[in-house]
C-alpha cells in the first residue's frame, strides 16, 4: 500500500467516526413549515415545496410565521403544542416545535371560522 492509500483510509474512517458520532438531529435537518396570515382573511401552513400541510410525520420541526396583519393572529394548537404569534404585533418569528401523533389545528382566534386549518401527525 502507497503513503496516499493509507491516508485516504485514515481519512474516510475518520470522517466515518465523526458522523456516527453525530446525534441523529444533527446529521438530518430539521424540516421547515411556513406559516402565514393576512393581509387579508388568509391563513395558510405549507411545507418546504409550498403545499398545504395535510399530514407529517411524527418530529422536531421549524416553523417560520409571517403575521401580515395587526387584527389577525397564527395560533397552532395540538398535542403538546400550543403557540400562538399574537394579535398585534406583525412581522415574523420563528417557533420550534416537536409535532406528537395525533390532531392539530392552527385558526386565527378572532376569525376562528372563516380562517382556519388542520392537519394530521402520524
Amino acid at each position: 500500500m502507497t503513503h496516499r492509500t493509507t491516508l485516504r483510509i485514515a481519512l474516510i474512517g475518520a470522517a466515518a467516526a465523526v458522523a456516527a458520532a453525530l446525534p441523529l438531529t444533527a446529521q438530518a435537518a430539521t424540516p421547515v413549515l411556513k406559516a402565514e396570515v393576512g393581509p387579508g382573511f388568509t391563513i395558510t401552513l405549507k411545507d418546504g415545496r409550498g403545499a398545504a400541510v395535510k399530514l407529517l410525520k411524527v418530529g422536531a420541526y421549524t416553523i417560520k410565521v409571517a403575521d401580515k396583519s395587526n387584527i389577525h393572529n397564527f395560533q397552532l394548537t395540538g398535542p403538546g403544542v400550543n403557540k400562538d404569534s399574537g394579535i398585534v404585533p406583525t412581522g415574523s418569528s420563528t417557533w420550534k416545535v416537536t409535532l406528537k401523533k395525533g390532531a392539530y389545528k392552527f385558526v386565527c382566534s378572532p376569525h376562528a371560522t372563516i380562517m382556519k386549518g388542520r392537519f394530521t401527525v402520524s
